[in-house]
């Protein structure tokens, strides 16, 4: 009976894993370039189920929709469709170009989502890294998501992953100073250029600006690595600016971890990280 049992458990699980499939490299954009493009990790015949949409890091100059580690079968098993979305990069474009694909994605996943399983209405952002800022301005800024006749009604909760620049001005004025202090060359394509060495700009970029009430802002949980002096910095910066206006924010500080581990370990059995994520989930889910 018992080995019955076992291979009823296998066959099982065998069975669920093969349920899980993959649309890869739809294209979100009218005549779209090639990294305007997305894909969709989900169950097979689902049906309703809330929606993760995830930004790659590389700091807006590099990085894959495919580099998503455990994510997929983290989030699928856990009862959610996982969008993963690639965006066009400088310095072929700039930065405005980039939030907007990413609105663009989005204007997809609304549209299409159900398709596979998604409820449109039931969405969650996240990125790790420049992809943190991304979903930090997307989630503050409505205007991008406005030009795509949508709302942030539509988004649950925001979950940048060690992101730098929620504000961005801090971020030029704390790197230049560490660079003037040390005697260090000066950037050639730093932070103050890749936001468009404007300081309107780059006021414009950061979600620290954006942040008030009555703009359906949903819930944030602000990941980082603990004890690193920029992204813990920027992460309690935000928070604290969410938290003044009256949003609900949790911001977690993970230890004994890197910027790249951080992410690579989201999903992994024990990780305190993605501990709090699904408590943040589950919280978001019942309101």
């Amino acid at each position: 009976m018992r080995l019955v049992s076992t291979l009823l458990v296998v066959l099982a699980f065998t069975a669920d894993v093969r349920a899980q499939e993959v649309k890869r490299d739809i294209p979100y954009a009218d005549k779209p370039h090639e990294r305007q493009v997305l894909d969709v990790y989900h169950q097979s015949g689902a049906k309703n189920l809330p929606v993760v949409f995830w930004i790659h890091g590389g700091g807006w100059q590099a990085g894959d929709k495919k580099d998503v580690q455990l994510k997929p079968k983290l989030f699928t098993d856990k009862g959610f469709v996982f969008v993963s979305i690639n965006y066009r990069l400088l310095p072929a474009v700039e930065m405005g170009t980039i939030v907007r694909d990413v609105a663009k994605a989005v204007r997809w996943v609304s549209d299409h989502i159900a398709e596979y399983g998604g409820d449109p209405k039931r969405l969650f952002v996240m990125g790790h890294s420049a992809g943190a800022q991304l979903a930090a301005l997307l989630c503050t800024d409505d205007r991008y998501l406005k030009a795509e006749k949508l709302s942030l009604d539509i988004i649950k909760g925001c979950v940048p992953v060690d992101g730098d620049t929620y504000d961005v001005p801090a971020m030029i004025e704390t790197a230049e100073a560490r660079w003037k202090a040390h005697g260090l060359p000066r950037a050639k394509f730093g932070h103050r250029e890749k936001f468009g060495d404007d300081p309107a700009k780059h006021k414009d970029f950061s979600a620290v600006t954006h942040v008030a009430k009555d703009k359906s802002i949903p819930p944030f949980l602000l990941l980082h690595v603990s004890g690193h002096p920029d992204v813990t910095a920027q992460a309690l910066r935000l928070g604290n600016v969410l938290k003044e206006t009256g949003i609900p924010v949790t911001v977690f500080g993970a230890k004994e971890t890197t910027h790249t581990k951080i992410n690579a370990d989201l999903g992994a059995t024990d990780d305190p990280a993605t501990k709090a994520l699904f408590e943040f989930l589950g919280n978001a889910l019942k309101k």
